[in-house]
């Protein structure tokens, strides 16, 4: 897996190659009414189609604390899907998140960007190490069919230790929208 560090107010760009259908990466990507195990087990909730435009956020299991609010900005099935994102547990700038799939031979080279990540920030923080984290777990899932052991009692313990995520992340603070407004973020 390469990866590269963001650059003050930059990018960082994460890379791996997973031995699996590109049809199947894009679904464990853009998959809903079930969680997401490559991305931290959280489920993804959009106020309609996942198309430009659609107001999206990422949610805990019970639906009770939004994780990261966005708006889709390009969905092109089954190989680019862009949306804005931010953490409703910091007050950083959205950023961008870019997952492009690429098929080659024995498998899809899947690249995960994060554009204008905001340097010096929780989020950067929490991209640098999440980045690779999701993608090693989204190898894993597709090749083997789930997350290996380890994430998998993570997992667990995030479910229950759901309680102490910060009162602002709340759902009710973060109401799903059928348009995002301009800049795709909400609160």
């Amino acid at each position: 897996m390469g990866d590269e560090a963001p650059a003050a107010g930059g990018d960082a760009v994460f890379r791996i190659f997973i031995k699996a259908d590109v049809q199947r990466v894009w679904h464990e990507l853009t998959k809903q009414g079930e969680a997401q195990g490559a991305i931290f087990n959280a489920w993804l909730h959009s106020a309609g189609a996942l198309q430009p435009g659609t107001a999206m956020q990422m949610r805990t299991g019970s639906g009770r604390h939004v994780i990261v609010d966005g708006c889709v900005e390009v969905f092109e099935p089954p190989h680019r899907f862009v949306h804005t994102h931010r953490f409703t547990q910091f007050d950083d700038p959205v950023c961008r998140v870019s997952y492009e799939l690429k098929p080659m031979a024995g498998g899809v080279e899947v690249t995960l960007r994060v554009i204008n990540l905001p340097a010096g920030t929780q989020t950067s923080k929490s991209m640098a190490s999440g980045g690779p984290r999701i993608l090693a777990t989204l190898q894993a899932i597709c090749e083997t069919g789930r997350p290996s052991r380890g994430t998998r009692l993570i997992y667990r313990l995030f479910d229950a230790m759901e309680f102490v995520l910060p009162a602002r992340t709340r759902s009710e603070h973060w109401p799903l929208r059928p348009q995002a407004p301009p800049g795709g973020s909400h609160g």
